[in-house]
């Protein structure tokens, strides 16, 4: 199984949590997160949110974010998965599970993964509001998260 896929459709947790950890007596957590499409972003009314990406590169940049987080937790296993694409309200954007022999582990892992991939990997947003099309920039508060694993 790829530990990093970008993809069209959409993905069932359940499934992709089951695999992460089939066969693996070791794992004592799994942590996940699921982002969705909110209909409200910046005071504005969301109708879909489009997601664009640089295939190669986004899957490249995802690949050496999980590195930097294996490289300082010991985790057992990581899937990632972002969709791309044309996306409607309370659609699944993105999944990040992780699991490790403790919660601790697991929970620092997936939180650094997804605060890497909000303000390091290669998407694009566009939003259609009813005042028209508008690309999302980056939030204060996705690089101020950041910032805490410097």
């Amino acid at each position: 199984m790829s530990r990093v896929s970008v993809q069209a459709g959409d993905f069932d947790l359940s499934a992709e949590v089951a695999k992460l950890r089939a066969g693996q007596g070791k794992v004592g957590a799994i942590v996940s997160f699921v982002g969705t499409v909110r209909d409200l972003n910046d005071g504005a009314d969301v109708a879909e949110m489009e997601l664009e990406h640089y295939p190669g590169m986004t899957e490249q940049s995802i690949e050496a974010i999980i590195v930097q987080a294996e490289e300082r937790w010991p985790v057992h296993g990581v899937r990632v998965i972002h969709r791309i694409g044309p996306l409607k309200p309370l659609d699944q954007i993105v999944l990040v599970a992780v699991t490790a022999a403790h919660r601790g582990e697991a929970f620092a892992a997936c939180e650094f993964i997804m605060d890497y991939l909000k303000t390091e990997a290669p998407f694009w947003k566009k939003e259609q509001t009813p005042g028209g099309a508008r690309w999302v920039d980056a939030r204060n508060s996705d690089d101020a998260a950041l910032e805490k694993w410097k």
